[in-house]
């Protein structure tokens, strides 16, 4: 492992954090197309906000011939050295939820490029089974020139990362890992329990891997599918969501999932992934299917709720002034991947609503790229006809909300975090 040189290649919310922590014990270059990103890194700053300026600037190399240390570049030069190579972009759907690997081929074509006898490259892409073997492997053949686990080789370990969570960063969760031979199956593990405080699962097979990393956000879609259908009975009945799951959590089996709008680039994608895979093999899966059909269906949900609380108070909908806050897709967190806040906002001005979206969090000029829509720098000093509380962001608890409000004006919590008595929520 002495002589392991390290290239993790895409610098985002995953690749970041693992290149930081290889970095204090290995030689690393971290590569991204992205010039602005490689930029904005090597002096020290990280506009996802995962890893603190201090920290960065601690691992970030003084020296080019250094033994250990990270030098964030977008030149292939830098990668001609390296031996060990991790690949972490990003695997998102198109507009019909079918899976996109183009970045995973083009990452693959990278260190093709680069690619010399005796190398690994790992794979930490959420993709379906068969991919890195059928779909990335062959890719690395045709640039290099290589023969797969002759000349080279390839292993699989599933980022497991969560966005924004200060607490469960990337070295105290347990990774899996594998590899396309016994050996190098025990040597990527090796590489990786050396950083990994938690541990790692050494998987049988790279398959086996990919498939493990598929269903942890499948189930966790499904899950959150139930209670948000749950949701949808109880406000018909007028039984308080929050506090039945609360009473049901007292069973020790009980899994404490909360309803809520259900985006990012993890959960809102996976299980089209699995789904794909399943299609091509002649099986139509029914469960996963329903929960993505019911999460996705969640942002309508919330706009005809809140309009409808809105109606019941006699409020002029057209032309009425909305508050919405948050747009990322989770809380203390600038990532807007696959947010549904966005479809509950786009629903609502289709009512010809005046939708003010304020995010303290979220990188406007990335809002107005992805959405087309600005983001407010500040909250207006005039009274709402309504507020969507979207994103639990902790900022957003030490407002006082009920002051902003005109008379009559909804209060909706989508997340259930007030503590407060409020007009709606899921």
């Amino acid at each position: 492992m002495k002589n392991k040189k390290i290239a993790v290649i895409g610098l985002g919310y995953v690749g970041l954090p693992l290149a930081r922590l290889f970095a204090t014990k290995y030689a690393v270059v971290g590569f991204d197309i992205n010039s602005n990103r490689i930029n904005e890194l090597s002096n020290g700053i990280d506009s996802t906000k995962e890893i603190d300026s201090k920290t960065l600037k601690k691992v970030l190399k003084q020296e080019a011939n250094s033994d250990i240390g990270l030098l964030c570049s977008n030149s292939m030069d830098d990668l001609k050295e390296c031996n060990f190579f991790i690949i972490t972009v990003p695997t998102p759907v198109d507009n019909t939820n079918r899976p996109i690997l183009t970045p995973l081929f083009k990452a693959s074509e990278t260190v093709g490029k680069v690619l010399k006898k005796g190398d690994i490259v790992v794979y930490e892409s959420t993709v379906y089974p068969g991919v890195t073997e059928e779909e990335c492997i062959p890719v690395l053949e045709d640039i290099s020139g290589l023969t797969f686990n002759r000349d080279f080789f390839a292993g699989y370990s599933p980022e497991r990362i969560n966005p924004g969570d200060k607490e469960h960063t990337v070295e105290k969760i347990l990774k899996v890992t594998s590899g396309s031979t016994q050996e190098i199956a025990l040597l990527i593990d090796e590489v990786y329990a050396s950083v990994i405080t938690a541990g790692t699962h050494l998987a049988p097979s790279i398959k086996v891997a990919e498939a493990a990393k598929v269903i942890e956000n499948s189930q966790r879609d499904i899950n959150i599918a139930f209670v948000n259908e749950l949701a949808k009975i109880f406000n018909l009945m007028d039984i308080d969501t929050n506090e039945v799951l609360k009473a049901a959590g007292t069973k020790w089996n009980f899994l404490p999932f909360k309803p809520g709008l259900v985006g990012g680039h993890c959960i809102g994608v996976d299980p089209y992934y699995l789904a794909q895979k399943a299609q091509q093999f002649g099986y139509h899966p029914e469960i996963i299917l329903a929960g993505r059909r019911l999460n996705d269906s969640m942002g309508k949900y919330v706009s005809s709720e809140v309009i409808k609380l809105m109606v019941q108070r006699d409020i002029k909908i057209k032309n009425s002034k909305i508050l919405f806050l948050g747009i990322t897709f989770k809380e203390n967190c600038p990532d807007v991947r696959n947010t549904k806040a966005v479809d509950v906002i786009l629903d609502l001005k289709s009512y010809g609503t005046e939708v003010t979206v304020y995010d303290p969090w979220a990188l406007a000029e990335e809002v107005k790229s992805e959405f087309g829509f600005e983001l407010s720098p500040n909250i207006e000093s005039t009274k709402y006809d309504a507020i969507v509380l979207a994103v639990s962001h902790s900022v957003f608890l030490e407002l006082d909300l009920r002051s902003m409000l005109a008379e009559n004006g909804v209060l909706y919590d989508v997340k259930g975090i007030l503590s407060e008595k409020v007009d709606g929520r899921l």
